[in-house]
């Protein structure tokens, strides 16, 4: 059986490896244990088809070391122990390579420890996902991080470049850049395509490679690091009121599966969170928005969740609400279960009045300006002047803030 392209272009040196300058740059940390057969154990952390795998080989092969590869898909810890006996009855080094690392479960990891600190092996991970939440402190503190980027247009032009020449595939180079574009940063996903279209034995053209193309090759995981990093970067550009890169990140969600009726309950998070009271407006258009989107569906509701993160991106901006919020939920837990205060009590029954439920309530509506001025709302053990929410000086909240001002005027007067 023929071994797929991807495996017969693997780079067994660093001047046929492509990407990860930041890394392998003349004096670089990692190109200088490659080149010096310095080992270390270290986790390979960057999205897929970036040259984790391949970078831990050129490891092995600078070293003269034993290889071993596990896969935390398949394997279990029988398979880590036969590993380790592996390693033992062999005189040079041996590198134990594990794929998908953050697969492995709390007990899975913890069995790599001791015959990392005695040396029997050189552990090296590769993750797609975040190191700091899917891997044990443990094991992270014995090994060294090197983030992974994904590979370049350039980069992945010049891969499709060696796999066409390696299969003397006549292949344009305008279609070739073309190919690099929808790669979106995959060096292995790149070369299947380039396979695929060997395979097929037909001129490549534009409509060939849409149709070898035809589903989405975004890089987009639902659950994962790079679904958060999205979900960030859209809620962090309508705080930073920047309606096109808050467009541009809502599109790329959407491109890549996200379920637009969760993208609709983040929208309504951030009216509240970061627009509040500024322009009331915001979580209004939010709800329907989102209401659209269960209605209607596809492409309607998609259409309706743009309008509202055009127009959160441009409201005026204010957190006033989220920070009372969060300073309210705080005193709560400050001051526990405190007592009612009686006057702010109902009083149905005729035993809760004689116990002076209600008793010298000022009813709001009968008092000048419908305020009742210096009464107190909050419990006796609290501060009677305690405040969690600042009105800004942007949109709504200047009129609110100056009745507020006025509010604590009449209080103080009394």
């Amino acid at each position: 059986m023929t071994a797929p392209l991807a495996a017969l272009l693997r780079p067994n040196n660093l001047d046929d490896f492509f990407g990860q300058s930041h890394l392998l740059g003349k004096d670089k940390p990692l190109r200088r244990a490659i080149e010096t057969g310095q080992l270390h154990s270290m986790i390979f952390w960057g999205p897929p088809g970036t040259g984790k795998t391949t970078l831990a080989k050129l490891l092995a092969h600078n070293t003269n070391a034993q290889f071993i590869t596990l896969s935390a898909v398949l394997d279990g810890v029988k398979e880590i122990r036969q590993a380790i006996e592996k390693a033992k009855a062999h005189t040079n080094q041996t590198i134990l390579f594990v794929d998908e690392v953050h697969r492995f479960n709390k007990a899975q990891q913890d069995a790599f420890l001791p015959f990392v600190e005695d040396g029997t092996v050189t552990f090296i991970g590769a993750t797609t996902e975040n190191p700091s939440f899917e891997l044990n402190n443990a094991l992270l503190s014995r090994a060294r991080v090197y983030v992974l980027k994904a590979l370049t247009e350039q980069d992945l032009l010049k891969i499709i470049q060696r796999a066409a020449t390696h299969l003397k595939l006549n292949f344009p180079e305008d279609l070739q850049l073309l190919l690099a574009q929808i790669g979106d940063g995959d060096a292995r996903r790149v070369l299947n395509l380039v396979e695929i279209l060997h395979d097929l034995d037909e001129p490549i053209t534009e409509k060939l490679i849409h149709e070898v193309c035809a589903q989405s090759f975004r890089r987009f995981d639902k659950h994962g690091e790079i679904f958060h990093d999205h979900i960030s970067a859209l809620h962090k550009s309508v705080r930073g009121s920047s309606p096109d890169a808050a467009l541009y990140w809502l599109c790329r969600m959407l491109d890549g599966g996200c379920d637009p009726l969760y993208l609709a309950r983040r929208i309504a998070r951030m009216a509240s969170e970061d627009i509040g009271n500024a322009d009331p407006r915001a979580l209004q258009l939010a709800i329907n928005a989102w209401d659209i989107q269960e209605r209607l569906g596809s492409p309607e509701g998609e259409l309706a969740l743009a309008q509202a993160v055009l127009y959160m991106s441009c409201a005026p901006k204010s957190n006033a609400v989220y920070t009372a919020y969060n300073k309210a939920m705080a005193d709560m837990q400050k001051y526990g279960t405190a007592e009612i205060p009686l006057h702010l009590r109902n009083a149905p029954t005729k035993l809760m009045k004689n116990l002076g439920y209600g008793k010298q309530y000022r009813y709001a509506h009968d008092e000048p300006n419908a305020y009742a001025a210096g009464e107190n709302y909050f419990p006796e053990t609290m501060p009677n002047n305690t405040q969690y929410y600042f009105p800004t000086d942007r949109g709504l909240e200047i009129k609110i803030k100056e009745k507020l001002n006025y509010l604590r005027q009449l209080d103080k007067a009394i």
